[in-house]
């Protein structure tokens, strides 16, 4: 059996994480893109796929509370996402983004990714 298996730990302590995990799915709410290594695309994609969800069920109480309480101090991006990006998914049923592999970097020849939404 394979246990802890659950996600990637991205060799940050748990606050640092979930503050980068944050932050990127804040810019890829904003912007609609986002480049970045591909161990953090697919955690950030899990995240904001999560998110999306939580915010297909509508402009409801529960739902911007639940949100909220995952991105606590962007307002900005939470207006966007119920308002621009779940609305476009309500009849989808899952996979809101799609991950394009760009090559190595150049200075540490670190995979990098594209992460978008569908």
């Amino acid at each position: 059996m394979i246990h802890q298996n659950g996600r990637k730990k991205l060799n940050m302590k748990p606050a640092h994480r979930r503050a980068v995990l944050r932050n990127q799915v804040i810019h890829l709410i904003t912007y609609g893109h986002l480049v970045t290594t591909k161990a953090r695309a697919k955690e950030t994609q899990r995240f904001a796929e999560r998110l999306v969800t939580m915010a297909r069920e509508g402009n409801h109480f529960n739902a911007i509370r639940g949100v909220k309480a995952l991105l606590p101090y962007k307002q900005e991006a939470i207006n966007a996402l119920f308002k621009d990006v779940a609305p476009r998914y309500v009849n989808r049923q899952g996979g809101y983004t799609r991950i394009i592999p760009l090559g190595r970097r150049v200075s540490d020849t670190s995979i990098m990714a594209r992460l978008e939404w569908v």
